[in-house]
């Protein structure tokens, strides 16, 4: 017998060399001062590319006045409870109701966070006789929902239609022998690369197969769609999408997410979500602040209009110098270099502490081997100066890789860690 805890030791495999820098330098580094393009890491200013604040709201001083006030008033601990128990209020209500309105649905639900919304939602739906089909490269929060379904699933290759239809059909065929029924699982928008799910091609397979579609917008609510409705309404289909989920962690910088669709099903979900049922309500603060965001949000539409300009910018910008952004259609713009975790991490150091500009790096086994990551959210806070500043640094970075700089071994010596 072994020690349960044994398998738990982690291995520094190829970043062992980087082992005598701070914990938080590579893996959970702290980003410090007012949020927004300019903050402070490793002790320096440095122009951020790292936070999912599309619109910019973080520091809307309607924003931060709603927040304060709705703190002064109620407290964080107001409501106590659970919504079902003693933790309901109108305030709570009324925001349902208007994001209902907001992106087409007859009723929504407000949810703690998004990750345990997801799974608890999936575990909620379907039970062993049905049938669960869904992208491959669906966020982490969808797989584990998955994971916990005691029926069946099937996984599509991403974006492909073609090999939707055969899940489908596989679908189908199981289902008929259960009795079940099958749900469908995709996202608005893929936070890594930047494409939008094929929503549109996968609300036609409706004429066809018999199922309910659920989308995880959570990066296409509030950046997306002629109102920020989402990727739904981008694509013309978000009438069709039975169950719209989207958090508030990204275009409204806040905390929670919610539901939204049909109102028996709602009604369904509000008596059987373990992780809201079990849980506290969300805070006052965060219910009101939320009507604040949802009114900037429908309001002001300069906000969406300069984070597209800015996004438009940094793509065009990086395209017209020869870089591989995939095909991101949205805000998160994916760089890819070719290299290991060695050049990443230098790479990643290299443009924090001499270029000023910190966003984030992704390596193996988020990517294949072989490929470097770096991931840039542009947000309506940023200025097309910043998106000069950073392309003239990606282009140095791709110059230094391409000699063969970042395989040696000084660099690290050459910035101000210990």
């Amino acid at each position: 017998m072994k020690d349960l805890f044994e398998k738990l030791q982690m291995e520094t495999g190829p970043l062992a060399k980087y082992a005598h820098l701070p914990e938080d330098y590579f893996f959970f580094p702290k980003l410090e001062g007012d949020i927004g393009p300019r903050m402070w890491f490793n002790g320096k200013e440095v122009l951020n590319w790292s936070l999912n604040n599309y619109l910019g709201l973080a520091n809307h001083p309607e924003v931060r006045q709603a927040d304060a006030e709705a703190s002064i008033k109620y407290g964080l601990a107001s409501p106590m409870g659970a919504r079902m128990m003693s933790g309901n209020s109108v305030h709570h209500l009324e925001l349902e109701r208007q994001l209902a309105g907001f992106v087409m649905k007859e009723d929504a639900m407000l949810l703690n966070y998004g990750y345990q919304g997801v799974f608890s939602i999936i575990d909620a739906l379907v039970d062993r006789k049905d049938v669960i089909v869904y992208d491959a490269e669906s966020h982490a929060c969808i797989i584990d929902g998955v994971r916990l379904h005691m029926g069946k699933r099937f996984v599509f290759p991403h974006n492909d239609m073609g090999g939707l239809e055969k899940q489908l059909q596989r679908a189908t065929k199981l289902a008929n022998e259960t009795g079940g029924g099958i749900l469908v699982i995709t996202e608005g928008v893929f936070g890594m690369s930047g494409q939008m799910g094929d929503l549109k091609g996968i609300v036609e397979m409706k004429k066809k197969y018999n199922f309910r579609l659920m989308v995880d917008d959570a990066h296409g609510f509030g950046t997306m769609g002629a109102t920020g409705a989402g990727v739904g309404e981008e694509q013309g289909v978000q009438p069709t999408i039975d169950l719209y989920f989207a958090t508030f962690a990204k275009s409204m910088a806040g905390i929670g997410a919610f539901v939204a669709g049909d109102k028996s099903v709602l009604k369904y979900l509000r008596y059987t979500v373990r992780s809201q049922i079990y849980a506290k309500s969300l805070p006052l603060p965060m219910v009101i602040g939320t009507l604040k965001r949802l009114e900037l949000l429908r309001t002001k539409p300069e906000l969406r209009a300069n984070l597209k300009k800015i996004m438009k910018a940094i793509k065009s910008g990086l395209k017209e110098n020869g870089f591989n952004v995939g095909d991101s259609q949205t805000p998160p713009t994916p760089v890819l270099f070719k290299g290991g975790v060695g050049e990443a991490a230098n790479m990643a150091m290299d443009l924090r502490e001499n270029y000023g500009i910190f966003c984030s790096v992704v390596i193996y086994p988020v990517v294949p081997k072989g490929v470097i990551m770096f991931r840039i959210i542009p947000t309506a806070s940023h200025t097309l100066s910043d998106v000069d500043e950073t392309l003239t640094a990606f282009n140095e970075l791709k110059a230094k890789l391409d000699s063969g700089f970042y395989r040696k071994e000084e660099l690290v010596s050459v910035t101000k860690m210990a």
